[in-house]
């Protein structure tokens, strides 16, 4: 377990610097989601809230469990070298569409889009939300939602080679986006002004394409390490 303590960082801190993504991708459903819930129900606003993300982050777990047994199923093949660049490109693409130089990433999440026009009529049904579980649900098929974010650290869980592994990692990730989705929820506009500054934005590219770096195999691995 202690072994799993810098990957679950590492996801963790993925989560967060991905969190002006997040909020571009997901902020405006959060604010929906919250200003669905009727009046007589305000009370329950938060608890609602937190229900929407841990189905969120339930759905991320599922997915990386499926992955993962990918990443397990050729983790003694040649096409696991394959699996880890795919995740590496994958990360550094990520870098440069959270800095703003680059927004190659969002055509990955077209490849989502077909599964995700099936889901969306069903998690219509469930608004507007009236209960904690409802809010589970919704939020569990909210998962789903295309997003390349979440698609480059499937794919990076999945190279770890074990499918535990991957959903208990895609699970941290996902509580790493909490504080800016909660946050989208009640104070969406100081979030916003905070995530949208250029410095805020070069510094979480910077960092995610650096680990993208490290991700992919060769003897650079080393000399990252060391600075």
């Amino acid at each position: 377990m202690i072994d799993l303590i810098p990957l679950l960082a590492s996801a963790f801190i993925l989560g967060l610097l991905g969190a002006g993504h997040c909020l571009g991708m997901c902020g405006g459903l959060m604010g929906a989601l919250t200003m669905s819930i009727p009046k007589q129900h305000q009370d329950k606003r938060l608890r609602m809230i937190i229900a929407y993300n841990l189905g969120r982050v339930s759905s991320y777990a599922v997915a990386g469990f499926l992955f993962g047994l990918l990443g397990w199923a050729v983790e003694q093949t040649p096409a696991a070298a394959a699996l880890r660049i795919i995740a590496g490109l994958l990360l550094i693409s990520l870098g440069l569409y959270l800095a703003g130089w680059w927004h190659g990433l969002t055509r990955i999440e077209n490849l989502g889009r077909h599964l995700w026009k099936y889901i969306q009529p069903v998690a219509g049904r469930l608004l507007p939300v009236t209960s904690t579980p409802q809010a589970l649900l919704l939020g569990a098929l909210w998962g789903w939602l295309p997003c390349g974010l979440v698609y480059s650290t499937l794919f990076w869980t999945a190279s770890q080679g074990d499918a535990a592994t991957s959903a208990l990692l895609m699970f941290t990730f996902g509580l790493g986006t909490w504080p800016v989705l909660l946050a989208s929820g009640l104070a969406a506009e100081r979030v916003t002004a905070f995530l949208r500054k250029k410095n805020v934005r070069y510094a979480a590219g910077l960092m995610v394409i650096l680990y993208g770096l490290w991700t992919l195999p060769g003897p650079h691995q080393h000399w990252l390490m060391g600075h």
